[in-house]
């Protein structure tokens, strides 16, 4: 994992008021206090950003709102994955299982896999 995500995945787990996180003096800590809805609403939030920043690209070429929206992004998103107790190791080990297989591929055997298991219910 790269020493960015590790030190900023660090940081975030640090502001969890659990962990003396102050939400009075930290927004991340502010954001778990409120609970998995605020954040919940802030990715979407930035996701929605991040779209309409391309669509922008998209005209005027200008990429650079892009790449400031997606770190937005990327940064909800870690916050997300530490209230649920995640890491972004977690994430890159599982786009690592996915390297080389088709997305059809992928899809297929989660579909496959959701019937197999659907059977073994059944009486």
């Amino acid at each position: 994992m790269s020493e960015t995500l590790r030190r900023l995945a660090a940081v975030i787990e640090s502001r969890k008021p659990a962990n003396g996180g102050d939400p009075t003096k930290s927004y991340v800590a502010r954001l778990f206090e409120k609970g998995d809805d605020a954040i919940l609403k802030k990715i979407g939030e930035e996701a929605t950003e991040t779209v309409m920043a391309a669509k922008d690209a998209r005209v005027d070429g200008d990429a650079s709102k892009v790449v400031y929206e997606c770190a937005d992004l990327w940064f909800h998103s870690l916050i997300m994955l530490a209230q649920f107790n995640l890491t972004p190791q977690q994430v890159l080990d599982e786009l690592a299982r996915r390297e080389g297989v088709s997305g059809v591929e992928e899809k297929a055997g989660r579909k496959l896999a959701a019937r197999d298991q659907d059977e073994q219910r059944e009486p």
